[in-house]
């Protein structure tokens, strides 16, 4: 798991002072890209490298409100890597509470740059490597 923290912005918020439901889709996006950053697999570096890592599926449950100015931190597990696809699952905490605010999972696969899938492993397996070290030492963070 890591952890992304962050403030929530007025401009986050609708006519309520209620982060709209939109935002929370960006939040598991950065906080994505700051586990994927963290862990030496920069997307920029692989959109270089001609690899495209579009979402498949979103999933988001908002179980308690945010608000402007709330601090969030925002759990990300990278839970299923196979080498063609991955998925990741959010769960998003207010600062100082103890309860789940929202949980969500999204699914990714990963495509070349004339948009066809490709097996990781044998193209790119320093990529593939670092991936499934993470997968597994979610899954053994579990045990």
């Amino acid at each position: 798991m890591i952890v992304y923290r962050r403030k929530i912005n007025y401009y986050e918020t609708d006519q309520m002072g209620i982060v709209h439901h939109s935002n929370y889709i960006k939040f598991f996006e950065e906080a994505r890209l700051d586990l994927m950053d963290k862990e030496g697999l920069n997307y920029a570096s692989m959109e270089e490298m001609g690899i495209i890592i579009p979402v498949l599926s979103v999933e988001c449950h908002y179980l308690l409100p945010l608000y402007y100015n709330d601090i969030i931190s925002v759990h990300t597990y990278l839970t299923k890597f196979d080498g063609i696809k991955m998925d990741f699952v959010y769960e998003i905490y207010k600062d100082g509470f103890p309860n789940l605010y929202t949980s969500g999972h999204t699914s990714h696969c990963f495509l070349d740059k004339n948009m066809k899938p490709f097996r990781m492993k044998k193209l790119y397996p320093d990529l593939y490597n670092k991936l499934k070290k993470l997968v597994e030492w979610i899954e053994n963070s579990k045990k």
